[in-house]
């Protein structure tokens, strides 16, 4: 349950200081409207774009499963902002509660241990994400939405610490990004040719202990200058 619940504690935290407080009414500090499903979806439209299901492109091609990763880490954030606002919303309870209903849910046991490779094609693979976008707009429970997802995450190669220790680094990018920024449209997002993803999945690497702080200040070093 710690793990679960440090996620939406970050997630808590980030959205309070992207959004401002009282972000769960379902607008921003900055009076624009929040829309959690949309960002799901859109996401899992990335996360599917990851496949060369094209039958007219790159027929060859293989999955690829990093970024599929860091993808599937993205859905997490949105789907942690949408049940931490409804369940304070809907009085379900507190993010306690919340951490304490995600670790009981049927699959969240298979999800803490180590992870078999998937014997679904990458066919099915994608009508997996498919299902999470139907279980988004069929107005299920919050935490129906979130057994699907971690169905995703085992799929995509991610199990309980590898999603943490991902999250994680994703969170730090987030708060860099808005420290250097992002929501202002200046924000430099290739670094080097590659996308700033990319260099914070090389840092986690290079030292799969590095603390938040020392992530951060890593990602600094990393940017680009002028």
């Amino acid at each position: 349950m710690d793990k679960i619940l440090q996620m939406l504690e970050l997630q808590q935290e980030l959205n309070d200081a992207t959004n401002g407080k009282g972000w769960e009414k379902g607008t921003t500090k900055n009076g624009k409207r929040i829309d959690w499903k949309r960002c799901t979806y859109l996401e899992c439209a990335e996360l599917i774009e990851s496949y060369p299901w094209k039958h007219w492109k790159n027929i060859d091609a293989q999955p690829d499963y990093e970024n599929i990763k860091i993808e599937t880490v993205d859905i997490w954030h949105f789907i942690m902002s949408q049940a931490l606002q409804e369940y304070k919303i809907h009085h379900l309870g507190n993010i306690e509660d919340l951490a304490h209903d995600i670790c009981q849910l049927p699959n969240f046991q298979a999800f803490t241990q180590t992870l078999t490779p998937t014997k679904k094609d990458y066919y099915a693979q994608i009508e997996t994400v498919e299902s999470l976008i139907k279980t988004l707009f069929c107005d299920n429970a919050t935490t129906k939405l979130i057994e699907t997802f971690i169905h995703i995450s085992m799929m995509s190669g991610l199990n309980l610490d590898t999603l943490y220790t991902l999250y994680i680094g994703k969170n730090i990018l987030n708060q860099f990004r808005q420290d250097h920024g992002y929501k202002e449209g200046t924000y430099i997002k290739v670094w080097n040719k590659e996308e700033d993803n990319v260099t914070m999945q090389s840092i986690l690497e290079e030292n799969k202990n590095i603390t938040p702080k020392a992530l951060y200040d890593a990602l600094e070093e990393a940017y680009p200058k002028g």
